[in-house]
């Protein structure tokens, strides 16, 4: 028999560098500050709601949508926080996770020959669904340490082929938020071609220093070309629980549940109703949460300027990214990891990772998540001060 290798697209892949850095951090007994994962569970509420209702509701297949109490709390809060009006019924959808949410917009959309533009750094699940859709990726790139959105270079990236754009705001894992007059300009782009946006905003209450998260479908003339997607595990740290949710008009939704459909066709009820009480919390929960992460942020912003990096700002997201040059290392990310979790015991993620190919000035660049507890933190920086003295 032919050896058996698999989808040519999967199989030449490796296996993703989260997973790659964990199994270090397991091997040399290093503290993780790679992967996104925070320290503490959510709220013991919106756990107790989804265990009410686990136990007291049904747990049958509920509706491909979403249960309506979800799919109005989403609407609920896209009006709250951004005045969006959206029908419930019509433009929601809840999906297991924003990657899959993910894959449902892209899958669902984009059809073989299509042009996709993606803005480098990239989050690993775009490129390969934009791939396995038949896609043709169109890169561009921002870079540190400024992260400027190189706006020729965008321009020149959209043609009459141009499908849809993806835009990652807070972005990952360079921390970037997007600014009024970013998001104009990649609007009017989306207009002058007729272009979809597909927005990930899993990040959007996570943003620092009295930033506002504003979403490009609020933009004139967007509401309609726009696709948003947010996470409950981003935004109640219920990473593990996989509840994405997106937010569309009725004319692109209706390919996007197709696509949803034939995946997963639908997501665990007793999630969906502890998410729907998590969105309906006030206020308090929501800026509390985002000064929580934005104390997080700058205490490991401190300790890691005392061991000597070069720290970039964070403007949202969980991650900061560092420049490990003025250390005095002179090798690529990659080892520069390998060695922190050798002689430090920490485990960081190289920001090449991100990026496609080995070019770029983006080398010497590694981050760091901070939604972890402040005492592994502390050890963290004080094992890399040691092992960073001479």
């Amino acid at each position: 028999m032919t050896e058996f290798v698999g989808n040519p697209l999967f199989a030449s892949g490796g296996i993703t560098i989260f997973e790659v850095m964990n199994e270090l951090a397991q091997k040399h007994n290093a503290i993780n500050l790679g992967q996104g994962a925070p320290d503490t569970d959510g709220p013991a509420d919106i756990r107790q709601a989804a265990a009410h209702a686990t136990m007291e509701m049904s747990n049958q297949y509920p509706p491909l949508a979403g249960v309506p109490e979800l799919l109005q709390a989403v609407a609920d809060h896209n009006k709250r926080f951004y005045g969006i009006e959206v029908d419930p019924k019509k433009e929601v959808l809840v999906a297991v996770g924003a990657t899959e949410g993910l894959a449902d917009v892209i899958l669902g959309l984009v059809a073989p020959g299509d042009e996709v533009i993606l803005i480098e750094p990239l989050y690993d699940s775009y490129l390969p669904m934009v791939k396995l859709a038949g896609g043709i990726p169109k890169l561009v790139r921002v870079t540190p340490p400024s992260w400027e959105l190189p706006r020729k270079e965008l321009a020149a990236a959209f043609s009459d082929k141009t499908k849809l754009i993806l835009i990652n705001s807070p972005q990952n894992p360079c921390s970037k938020v997007y600014g009024d007059d970013e998001l104009q300009f990649i609007a009017d782009l989306c207009i002058k071609h007729d272009v979809i946006a597909l927005c990930d905003e899993v990040y959007e209450h996570l943003v620092f220093d009295g930033r506002k998260h504003k979403p490009l479908m609020t933009f004139p003339g967007m509401r309609d070309r726009t696709v948003r997607i947010g996470s409950a595990g981003k935004t109640f740290s219920l990473t593990g629980w996989k509840i994405g949710y997106i937010t569309a008009c009725a004319k692109l939704m209706e390919p996007i549940k197709k696509a949803h459909q034939f995946l997963v066709f639908t997501v665990p009820p007793g999630l969906q109703h502890g998410v729907a009480y998590g969105l309906n919390k006030g206020d308090d929960y929501f800026e509390g949460f985002t000064a929580e992460m934005q104390a997080k942020r700058d205490f490991l912003m401190k300790g890691l300027k005392e061991v000597g990096f070069g720290v970039l700002d964070s403007q949202g997201t969980y991650f900061i990214t560092c420049d490990f040059r003025p250390l005095g290392y002179d090798c690529d990310d990659v080892e520069f990891c390998q060695i922190m979790i050798k002689e430090a015991g920490v485990v960081a993620i190289p920001v090449s990772a991100f990026y496609q190919g080995k070019d770029g000035g983006v080398r010497n660049f590694v981050r760091f998540c901070f939604c972890k507890h402040e005492e592994k933190m502390t050890e963290a920086i004080e094992r890399m001060k040691k092992a960073f003295a001479k």
